[in-house]
């Protein structure tokens, strides 16, 4: 028993021991790079007048014609004006 005692002994001074000499933890920062929603701020493209709006039923088939070609080449410069906008939130 004796030999028990005095090895219980020794385990709690060690184990005492072993906590007085913690060493505080030291604080450290560090930068973690996260990427962040930003709203876009693209132009606003406004909506041009369509040549073929205008057209009537009576109009001739060239003046239609025309109208519908001359439009064709308007959405084709609104959409590449879209297209800016959209690239440059990208």
């Amino acid at each position: 028993m004796r030999g028990l005692s005095c090895g219980s002994g020794l385990v709690l001074t060690l184990g005492l021991a072993g906590c007085a000499g913690k060493v505080e933890p030291q604080i450290q920062y560090v930068r973690v790079e996260v990427p962040v929603q930003v709203p876009c701020r693209a132009p606003e493209v406004a909506l041009p007048p369509w040549a073929a709006a205008g057209l009537r039923k009576t109009d001739s088939l060239e003046v239609k014609v025309r109208a519908l070609l001359a439009e064709r080449a308007q959405r084709l410069g609104y959409e590449k004006q879209l297209e800016a906008g959209l690239d440059t939130c990208r």
